[in-house]
């Protein structure tokens, strides 16, 4: 399964995979977001402020996950750094 980590702008980035979820996980100053999808990728994408947290919204783009999910941490949506194998997530 892949797992791979970031480290850019003070933000940790974690993409990884379950038998049932793509998750990216962001942390930032004690702040956790996390963006799920499905594994088959053709669901709306999820925000949660952890993995197995509860659902707080989900959006048809990805680039509206990225906003909520940098809005929870308190930084701008360009400082979040996401890696290659999550950049297709959303619909």
């Amino acid at each position: 399964m892949i797992n791979v980590t970031l480290e850019e702008n003070g933000i940790t980035t974690r993409y990884f995979e379950t038998e049932s979820e793509r998750v990216l996980e962001f942390g930032h100053a004690g702040r956790t977001a996390a963006v799920i999808q499905n594994r088959e990728g053709y669901a709306m994408v999820k925000v949660r402020t952890t993995p197995d947290g509860d659902e707080l919204e989900r959006y048809y783009g990805f680039d509206m996950a990225l906003d909520h999910a940098a809005e929870l941490l308190g930084v701008a949506p360009p400082d979040l750094p996401i890696p290659g194998e999550a950049v297709d997530m959303g619909m």
